[in-house]
Order: structure tokens, then C-alpha cells, then sequence
């Protein structure tokens, strides 16, 4: 059983990055997902969550307007597209599962945003 978070990386201010959130030995499409972010010297944030069937979406006030949150179960898989990046985006993104009963957290991938 294992969830992965990838695709971070360096992108300047203003770019896009996709991240991914894969799970492997379960079925996501049972979980809840939510994203959270820890940048240096600061307390953990969620960032985005949504629901097993996509009705329900909700975002920090920090990344409205610029992060999206979707998934593709039949890929066992949840994107957190973000735009605009900015410097104050810089951190470590982690996945979670979560359901009645347990949950999950993925290892982290590194966002930084910098010129």
C-alpha cells in the first residue's frame, strides 16, 4: 500500500506546475483527498481537498483563483494544477487519503518558485 505525491520542481514566479498523487494496493476512489503543504520555518497548511466523487471542492484562501484539485479514479489518481505561482508557494506538498476508518499521507515533493 503506498500513495506517492510527484511532479514538483524549480519554476519561476508566475509559472505552472501539475502535481500528482498516485496510489498503489488500494483504491483511491474510495478516499477523500486532501493536499497540504509545510514551507520552511512554517506550520503544515492544507492547501485543497476533494471528495471521492469530485462533487465537493474546497482551497486555502492563499491559492484560490489559482490551484485546481481534480482526480481521475480510473487512474487512481489526484492532480493539484497550480498556476500563478509565487515565491510564497515554495514548500514541500504532501496527498493524503482519508476515510471513516483510516487514512494515508504520501511523501512529499518539492515545489520551489524562484527566479
Amino acid at each position: 500500500v503506498q500513495l506517492q505525491a510527484f511532479g514538483g520542481g524549480l519554476v519561476q514566479p508566475g509559472g505552472s506546475l501539475r502535481l500528482s498523487c498516485a496510489a498503489s494496493g488500494f483504491a483511491l476512489r474510495t478516499y477523500d483527498i486532501a493536499w497540504f503543504r509545510r514551507a520552511p520555518g512554517k506550520e503544515r497548511e492544507g492547501v485543497a481537498c476533494i471528495s471521492t466523487s469530485s462533487d465537493y471542492t474546497d482551497y486555502a484562501d492563499s491559492v484560490k483563483g489559482r490551484f485546481t484539485i481534480s482526480r481521475d479514479n480510473a487512474k487512481n489518481t489526484v492532480y493539484l494544477q497550480m498556476n500563478s505561482l509565487e515565491p510564497e508557494d515554495t514548500a514541500v506538498y504532501y496527498c493524503k487519503a482519508r476515510r471513516l476508518g483510516g487514512y494515508y499521507w504520501g511523501q512529499g515533493t518539492q515545489v520551489t518558485v524562484s527566479s
